[in-house]
């Protein structure tokens, strides 16, 4: 774009650094040309910066930084910079060149700057570490808040213009005179005020990499009379020439004390807009009274809508590791299919911000020209950045509002504040925000992340995630995007039938990954003796799937109809019991409210988790997000699925389900696991706690839960997890099989049916019961914990994980253990006749036990070996 367009976005305001120069006598002074002062100020408005270093900062109109604005100004201003030099150095030399922009500010102008040079490469400096890279350099910013800079490009020849650096052997000295020089170094940056950061720069590059030319370009060279000459001197004294190529010029003028004056005056307006909120805040609440609960209680706005670029493969997210002309060609023909995935997720918008993330600058730079080239709407750019500024609501300063939010990229400086400015209050339509995968993360999707923040100012945030890109020759060892403290990348959405389990897709999503073609069973005699060994975990294989016997399928389908009404009655009191404990879980003025997410713990909640779903569906018109994870004892619950769902989910609103409890093992490592991640409540729903572990239940009557009596068959066609390291990387999900092959004998969906078909004969009993339990003290008792330690004493087995209380349990003992005794209480009834016809199959004596606070109890063998059983896996007793 002409100097003249660029000239008319600013005409007829008021200069954005009016208030500053008002108050401490700061002057933008033009370099003596006609129309100078005006020119000058069209580019750059003043701030002042929380800073102890510098207490004004320029705000470049230009830049696509601070300001919002059209990305083809502030990608033509940098084109335009590139044929500057391209003309300088001529043809020839141009192509020789090695670009080098700086970090975060001027990313995306060094990228425009070598697009503008033609054919070829680019690197920016960066404050992100990446293990496995070689530093090819690194460089102080002395008045930066972030001063380290690092050069980590992919080819560590790149900074040496196609030849080896010199000699490391030579302490980092210039190369022997005969040795040819470098192609010309293009170093960009916005401003060019003392000059230091570049001579500094190419002081410590000159000496690794030495070179004959120098080219300097920034946007405004503002250089004071008495450092104009330092360049000149500088470069006869590394024996170079060093040019300057700037878009404006001019000078600061800064009276005396400015330093002391600003920061006296950035604090006393910070004081002053704090005492006026925290006014503010108590009228609010002093007023609100009774008011404020029906407030909380109001619907919340979805966080984000993500868009899938389809970005390509190979091609960098920026210049961190270097930007080669190939790169660009594969960019170029591809930008308008991505603008035109943006833009049919923009609805009817009419002002669209893409706004970028600190040092990721070009990407959505260049989504933002191609946009504006396929839409009406009036589009806009800015990024997000580190640096701390005063914003202050008005006209004369360049910086009016201010969102602030946690960094979400888990930088290696550690945690910290991160900004995004002119953007609330700016009268956006939709906000595109745009970051690399190694930032989206859980802080960004927080609830005082980035996405939440500006939630609260657009009807419309969408999330556009770039791939982080991986250098060739990183060891495949090191995770993806390297840093130890860094992101994994992102995770797939979840499984779902019909591809994945013989569920409906919208009855649970899996956040696990396929392992359908692996062979993970084992006999499980052989299981048996490697788990109770220590040779292995076992979640680290499967148990050969239990085929049930006609006799056994009858007894299933029989205990179904006997139970059916019973399970639909504690699946309606602990669906109701979450909900009304779930303080938004109500429809106010006709708009949904923010409704529970259901995790059921793979895979025994699942079928509670589906069941739960639906009653909420019948009884409420409730469409409640229902997905189901791994949590292996000892080993915790699926980090990456908790990350998975704080991504997409406030972490709050999780509700993990689970089918029943036994002695509670699983609710304490539910609880530890949790302990590492913000926002989850670590408490279980569950269907039947015999055990009296959990607060929220259906009921405490250890009952059958038919559910128990099988294993894929009537949970999806899906087995239980896997985690073994070979299978399961740091940055995947658990893993579990489809048994597709299973489908004739599935009764999942008429499990499923059958007690949703009682659903509306119970709703009074539910009610009656809900009434109660939430009336009453529902505190755990952990009476099962202190049951199975007295019986894991008494039954002389002295390890209370080979003592599995109540039906479920017991169940399971028979159908994957080696079963050494089942206690059964005394005239227990129907809730056994399953448990009995399997322990006779294996046979596994059953003790009728007096007093007993479970319906029965499953003792695993307590000296397993293969030779305490014979070869039929039969139990024997110890002798």
């Amino acid at each position: 774009m002409s100097e003249r367009a660029a000239r008319e976005e600013t005409a007829n305001v008021v200069w954005s650094g009016s208030w500053v120069a008002e108050r401490l006598g700061v002057q933008l002074v033009g370099d003596g040309k006609p129309d100078g002062d005006r020119e000058l100020r069209e580019l750059l408005g003043i701030a002042l910066r929380r800073n102890p270093k510098r207490a004004h900062l320029l705000v470049s109109n230009v830049l696509g930084k601070h300001v919002p604005q059209k990305p083809s100004v502030v990608y033509g201003v940098g084109f335009e910079l590139g044929r500057r030099v391209r003309e300088l150095l001529g043809d020839a030399e141009a192509r020789r060149a090695v670009v080098l922009g700086y970090a975060e500010t001027a990313t995306a102008l060094g990228h425009a700057v070598a697009d503008g040079l033609g054919v070829v490469p680019y690197l920016h400096s960066t404050r992100r570490p990446v293990e496995g890279v070689e530093r090819a350099g690194g460089f102080e910013e002395s008045h930066s808040h972030a001063t380290s800079h690092l050069l980590l490009p992919e080819d560590p020849n790149l900074l040496a213009g196609g030849r080896a650096p010199a000699d490391a052997g030579r302490g980092g000295r210039a190369a022997p005179a005969d040795v040819p020089s470098g192609a010309p170094l293009v170093l960009v940056d916005d401003e060019f005020s003392t000059g230091n950061t570049v001579l500094n720069t190419i002081r410590a590059l000159h000496e690794r990499y030495p070179r004959s030319r120098y080219v300097v370009v920034a946007l405004v060279d503002m250089r004071s009379p008495a450092d104009h000459g330092r360049l000149t001197e500088f470069a006869a004294e590394i024996g170079a020439r060093v040019d300057l190529v700037a878009r404006g010029s001019g000078t600061v003028a800064l009276p005396e004390g400015v330093l002391e004056k600003g920061q006296a005056l950035v604090a006393a307006h910070e004081e002053a807009v704090s005492a006026t909120a925290e006014a503010a805040s108590s009228a609010t609440t002093e007023a609100a009274g009774s008011a404020t609960a029906e407030a909380a209680a109001e619907p919340r706005r979805r966080p984000c809508t993500r868009v899938d670029l389809q970005w390509p493969a190979g091609v960098p997210d920026g210049g961190r590791h270097g930007f080669t002309p190939a790169h660009r060609a594969a960019l170029e023909p591809v930008l308008p299919a991505m603008a035109a995935r943006i833009a049919a997720s923009l609805g009817d918008a009419r002002r669209v911000l893409i706004l970028g993330f600190e040092e990721l600058m070009y990407a959505p730079l260049r989504l933002g020209t191609a946009l504006e080239a396929h839409t009406d709407a009036e589009v806009r750019y800015s990024t997000t950045t580190r640096s701390p500024v005063l914003a202050v609501d008005d006209p004369g300063y360049a910086i009016r509002s201010r969102l602030v939010f946690p960094a979400h990229d888990n930088p290696a400086d550690g945690p910290g504040d991160r900004y995004a400015y002119n953007v609330a209050g700016a009268g956006f339509d939709a906000v595109v925000v745009t970051v690399d995968s190694t930032a989206d993360t859980c802080e960004l999707h927080a609830p005082d992340g980035l996405l939440a923040q500006l939630a609260a100012h657009t009807d419309h945030v969408l999330l556009a995630v770039v791939p982080s890109y991986v250098p060739s020759g990183i060891p495949s060892g090191l995770p993806s995007y390297v840093s130890e403290r860094q992101e994994p990348p992102m995770l797939p959405e979840p499984l779902r039938g019909p591809a994945f389990s013989s569920y409906a897709p919208d009855e649970v999503g899996w956040l696990l990954q396929d392992l359908s073609d692996t062979e993970l069973e084992a006999p499980t005699e052989e299981r048996e003796e490697a788990i109770q060994s220590g040779g292995a975990h076992y979640a680290e294989s499967l148990p050969v799937e239990y085929q049930p016997s006609a006799r056994y399928q009858n007894l299933f389908k029989a205990a179904l109809d006997l139970s059916a009404a019973r399970v639909a009655r504690a699946v309606g009191t602990v669906t109701e019991t979450v909900l009304a404990e779930f303080p938004h879980s109500r429809k106010r003025g006709g708009a949904p409210s923010p409704r529970p997410v259901l995790v059921s713990l793979a895979r025994a909640g699942t079928p509670v988790g589906v069941l739960m779903r639906r009653w909420a569906r019948h009884r409420h018109g409730l469409d409640l997000p229902h997905y189901a994870v791994s949590i292996v004892r000892g080993r915790g619950i699926d980090a990456n699925a908790l990350r998975w769902l704080a991504a997409h989910h406030d972490p709050a609103d999780v509700v993990f389900v689970d089918g029943w409890t036994g002695k509670g093992a699983i609710t304490r490592e539910l609880s530890a696991a949790l302990a590492g991640f913000d926002g989850f409540n670590p408490e279980i729903a569950v269907l039947a706690d015999p055990g009296g572990c959990v607060r929220t239940y259906g009921t405490r009557e250890d009952f059958l839960i038919p559910s128990a009596c099988l294993n894929s068959t009537v949970s999806g066609l899906i087995s239980r997890t896997v985690l073994r390291s070979d299978l399961v990387g740091p940055d995947d999900f658990h893993g579990a099989k489809f048994y597709r092959e299973l489908a004739d004998t599935d009764v999942s969906g008429h499990f499923l049916d059958t007690v949703s078909a009682h659903f509306d004969e119970v709703v009074d009993a539910v009610d009656a019961e809900v009434k109660e339990l939430l009336a009453a003290d529902r505190a755990p008792t952990w009476e099962g914990w202190a049951a199975v330690e007295r019986i894991s004493e008494e039954y002389g087995i002295h390890d209370v994980n080979l003592v599995k209380p109540g039906v479920g349990e017991t169940t399971r003992v028979l159908l994957r253990r080696v079963p050494w005794k089942i206690l059964a209480k005394r005239g227990a009834g129907a809730d056994l006749e399953h448990i009995r016809l399997l322990a006779e199959q294996r046979g596994v004596p059953v003790v009728e036990v007096d007093e007993l606070p479970y319906t029965s109890v499953g003792l695993i063998h307590p000296k397993y070996t293969r030779g305490a059983t014979g070869a039929d896996g039969k139990a024997v007793e110890s002798k």
